[in-house]
């Protein structure tokens, strides 16, 4: 069964942890490209693969995501694709990583002991129920308090467009987060 990544626990397998430019190719609906590394022993067409099958994974659940939302939505709403469906509506945690990890948004990641190994988007359950909390961590020292504003501005613009509301607000220690809830 398909997992979105919500940046809690260790990448997916072929999980790309940047959008590298003009690597790969993007699957249909913007999702992440394929990604090369340097290893020795021919390891890189191996990391390429997982990637090419991880974004396809994707790109498959998220048209998947994208027909439901056309076939259950109301017939007087203009583009159904720009609303979150019931279903979605339920399970907001996994809505919301999907569309980030569709965009190509790289997820955050931890360790078996819990601590962090990647700088990326995390989604976590909201205060309030039918909410997810977006936050941006990384490593300790790996820039990504820095990154924070202008990330979760990234992905607030991605979920906007998908019909949700992501208001941008600074938590404890100062860092920011997106509160992300069904838009009207």
């Amino acid at each position: 069964m398909f997992e979105p990544a919500s940046g809690d626990g260790p990448l997916p397998e072929g999980a790309v942890r940047r959008a590298p430019a003009g690597v790969g190719e993007a699957p249909a609906g913007g999702g992440p490209a394929g990604e090369t590394a340097e290893a020795p022993g021919g390891e890189a067409a191996e990391v390429t693969a997982a990637a090419r099958a991880r974004a396809a994974e994707v790109a498959a659940a998220f048209e998947g995501l994208l027909r439901i939302r056309r076939v259950t939505a109301d017939p007087a709403v203009p583009d159904p694709e720009a609303r979150p469906a019931a279903w979605e509506l339920h399970r907001p945690v996994r809505a919301v990583a999907l569309a980030l990890e569709a965009a190509g948004l790289p997820p955050s990641a931890t360790a078996p002991d819990g601590s962090r190994t990647a700088t990326g988007y995390r989604v976590a359950e909201g205060e309030r129920p039918g909410t997810a909390r977006v936050e941006w961590p990384g490593p300790p020292g790996g820039g990504a308090a820095q990154d924070e504003e202008a990330r979760l501005k990234e992905c607030a613009r991605v979920l906007t467009r998908l019909g949700w509301e992501a208001l941008l607000y600074r938590g404890p220690r100062r860092r920011r987060y997106l509160e992300v809830e069904p838009g009207a």
